[in-house]
Formats: structure tokens, sequence, C-alpha cells
């Protein structure tokens, strides 16, 4: 496996507004997406940034710690050798028309994922 970078973090926090106004207002970015439960931002090399609410159940998983996306190539392959060595991963690959992820639990509890852009 190689890791290529981080392509993604997600935090999910009971202080919604305050934390999406530190990426809006403090550090400069434009969200592309916006809701009552989440806010989605993009960084010029394509990194992601999605801050979700407490209204948000879907990412409750997440817990407390924000969750760190690792840009890799394949993100099956690199699955099927992640669970080889024992990494748990929660739920199946997901996909959309860019890109495919899937979240596990790494060995200190936190929630990481994989991510791998379509070429």
């Amino acid at each position: 496996m190689k890791l290529e970078g981080l392509g993604w973090l997600g935090v999910r926090t009971e202080r919604f507004e305050e934390t999406v106004a530190l990426y809006r207002d403090v550090m400069g970015l434009r969200p592309y997406a916006e809701d009552a439960e989440s806010a989605r931002f993009r960084l010029d090399n394509g990194t992601e940034i999605h801050v979700y609410g407490p209204a948000d159940e879907f990412h409750e998983f997440f817990g407390a710690a924000p969750v760190v996306g690792f840009l890799v190539d394949d993100v099956e392959r690199v699955r099927a050798e992640m669970e080889a060595a024992g990494i748990r991963f929660i739920g199946e690959t997901q996909h959309n028309e860019v890109e495919s992820w899937n979240h596990f639990a790494g060995p200190d509890r936190n929630v990481y994922e994989i991510v791998s852009r379509r070429r």
C-alpha cells in the first residue's frame, strides 16, 4: 500500500456554526455545499473538509475526533490489504461520480478513512 496524501478531513461537532465560521470567515474558504446539517469545503488541490453538525445523524459514528481520509490509488485493493492485516472497516465501500471511500476503526479507536479519486 502507498499513501498518496491526505484527501479529506471530516469533523462532527456540537459547535457547528462556530466551526463553519472558522473555515469560512477565518480561513477564507467558501462552501461548495451547505445545509442545516453540514458544510463542505474544497481546497485548490482537491482536498475536502466536511463539517457535520449535531443534526447530522448519519455521521454519529465519527465520535469526537476529526476523521482523516488517506488518499490511496485503489480503495478496494487497499481495503483488502488492510483487512488481511486485521483492520476492521465500517460498512461497505461508498462511491460517487469522482471518488470511492471507506471508513475504518484504528487501533486508537478513532475513525479514519481511505479514499481514492477516479482518474
